[in-house]
């Protein structure tokens, strides 16, 4: 009887997940996609480092026994979680999705929310604006042409691929920052204001990944937010409860 949890990773979320799984005494196994989010799992022995399509996915399930899958991959990971989807659908697997709770606020004249990265460059938003992009390293290709428009600043991760990705989209070193998160209410408000930012664009990444930080500089210094939403994705059976998840994973384990 299979009687391993596939626990998919990467993220601060998930890191928890893993301690709580720890705590209660159920096996599982992480996996993640790049090295660095390696190091979110210290304490933890068994975390497998790569890219998986849905056939590798499927091997990995039969060769690991495993009995369930919980889906904490990042809100934008698109493709990771429909090929975990898809794989436990095609092995009959019972699938979870975590996933952070969003940041919900009053209503704000500062802060406007987009369905898509391609609404908001199809729109005259960061016409003339000194813009902070505070999305990842992936997306920056999406904004080069926008350099002669507008005074592009970006934040990225400390990593040599980020910052390549970065000045091949056209930003330059001086408006580049390579800062891990979290980061505090006084480092984003001393950057804001340093850069003499007009416009912010980020990611509905909920608390652990910084938005509602980002809500409330925006709203102490007066300065338009944007938040592009997360991408739309049906899964089967999701919570944002840490208790339903672990009685989820005691319900598979024990039937």
């Amino acid at each position: 009887m299979n009687s391993i949890i596939w626990l998919i990773g990467g993220t601060s979320d998930s890191a928890t997940i893993s301690q709580i799984l720890t705590a209660a005494s159920i096996p599982f196994i992480v996996t993640v996609t790049t090295p660095d989010a390696r190091a979110l799992y210290p304490s933890i022995a068994l975390v497998i480092v790569g890219c998986m399509n849905e056939l590798k996915m499927q091997a990995f399930c039969q060769q690991h026994q495993i009995a369930a899958v919980i889906d904490a991959s990042h809100p934008y990971a698109v493709e990771v979680s429909t090929g975990a989807i898809a794989t436990a659908t095609k092995l009959a697997l019972p699938y979870l999705r975590y996933e952070r709770i969003s940041c919900h606020s009053r209503k704000n004249d500062l802060i406007t929310e987009l369905d898509s990265f391609n609404t908001l460059l199809a729109g005259d938003y960061l016409t003339r604006q000194r813009t902070l992009l505070t999305i990842g390293c992936k997306a920056l290709p999406l904004f080069q042409s926008w350099q002669n428009r507008a005074t592009l600043f970006a934040r990225v991760l400390p990593k040599i691929s980020s910052l390549k990705t970065a000045l091949d989209a056209g930003f330059t070193s001086d408006r580049l920052i390579a800062i891990r998160p979290p980061v505090s209410m006084a480092t984003e408000t001393a950057l804001w204001q340093q850069w003499k930012i007009s416009l912010v664009i980020t990611k509905a990444s909920g608390k652990a990944g910084g938005e509602d930080i980002k809500r409330r500089v925006a709203t102490t210094l007066k300065i338009p937010l944007i938040v592009i939403a997360r991408p739309p994705v049906v899964y089967p059976q999701q919570t944002a409860s840490l208790s339903e998840l672990l009685s989820f994973c005691r319900n598979v384990l024990n039937r």
